[in-house]
């Protein structure tokens, strides 16, 4: 058996630890640039829904006045856009399935319930949700999002 061209010092193939250590230091670098920034865009998304549901409701209401002549009180609510308030006679012109799709008034895509209200601070009508912690104030993901910033 000739063992030439055989060397006992041979290379193996394979990483070594400070190689190893490398890539760990590198990948967690990158996680920590990326994660962030993608963590991010639930918030965001969340808050373009608000925005885009806070279109839907102002065109509603603006429906509702066209057929009615006024726009539903704050005590009324957005619960005047899917059934037409109790006691209300003066509302010949309400529709049969209301001004909103679905049966009932979505809430925001934290859970809480959108803020109504008639006449408005800043319009006729003013439409908000407090965003995530559903306080009023805050920054990011607890920003408050509002029909008079909406509409801007």
């Amino acid at each position: 058996m000739s063992m030439k061209g055989y060397d006992s010092r041979s290379t193996q193939s394979g990483f070594t630890l400070i190689e190893l250590m490398v890539v760990v230091v590198i990948l967690g670098i990158l996680a920590a640039l990326i994660v962030p920034r993608i963590m991010d865009r639930p918030d965001q998304a969340r808050q373009v829904q608000v925005q885009i549901q806070i279109e839907n409701f102002s065109t509603a209401l603006k429906l509702y006045k066209a057929d009615n002549k006024v726009y539903p009180s704050t005590e009324q609510g957005l619960a005047a856009l899917v059934a037409s308030p109790a006691g209300e006679t003066t509302l010949k012109n309400y529709p049969k399935n209301g001004y909103l799709e679905k049966k009932s008034v979505p809430k925001d895509p934290w859970g809480n319930n959108y803020i109504y209200l008639c006449p408005g601070i800043y319009d006729d009508f003013d439409i908000l949700s407090y965003g995530a912690d559903g306080v009023q104030g805050g920054e990011n993901a607890n920003k408050d999002i509002t029909s008079w910033e909406v509409d801007e």
